[in-house]
């Protein structure tokens, strides 16, 4: 049953997150990085960290997907017009490409990487104590780094999708 449920959130995170890639409109593209992005927490439930996954949940998805649509609404963001072009040839050899690519790339991280046995999952290991203390003292700044990127591209998405006043607009030409 663990299987099933995880190759079935594996393949939404994987398909949804191409749709992420190849949709042109950014609002259903942004909702479909909601369902990555719950298909992950679900994952990490079945790797038995139920608190990484409330925080997948809670932060991603909740809190910083909704300040992506906030910033997408905010700066009128239109659906990319797709033109009509002739150049199938060159899309279907990109993407075999790529596809070989991935596969090599999976199969040489595999063979460095794979772990004979995984370690045991510890009581110390899930703890919330132990990533608390992790989160704030070794990787203290960063998070507040983070935070801090968050707030910086908000006021910057607003202050580009602001529509100067009219009297602005006269002064702007150096007149």
């Amino acid at each position: 049953m663990t299987l099933a449920v995880f190759v079935l959130f594996a393949l939404l995170a994987v398909g949804f997150s191409l749709a992420v890639i190849a949709h042109p409109d950014p609002v259903k593209s942004t909702m479909s990085m909601v369902v990555v992005l719950f298909s992950l927490a679900v994952l990490f439930v079945l790797l038995g960290a139920p608190f990484i996954a409330a925080l997948q949940v809670l932060l991603y998805t909740g809190a910083i997907l909704v300040l992506f649509l906030f910033v997408i609404m905010l700066l009128n963001v239109r659906r990319e017009i797709a033109t009509p072009s002739g150049r199938a040839l060159q899309r279907w050899t990109a993407l075999i490409t790529a596809a070989f690519f991935a596969g090599f790339l999976g199969m040489l991280l595999w063979q460095t990487y794979a772990p004979a046995e995984a370690p045991p999952l510890t009581p110390g290991y899930l703890s919330i104590r132990e990533l608390a203390r992790e989160l704030f003292s070794v990787y203290l700044l960063p998070f507040e780094m983070v935070g801090l990127l968050l707030l910086v591209a908000v006021v910057a998405a607003s202050l580009l999708a602001r529509r100067p006043d009219p009297e602005e607009r006269g002064t702007e030409g150096g007149g």
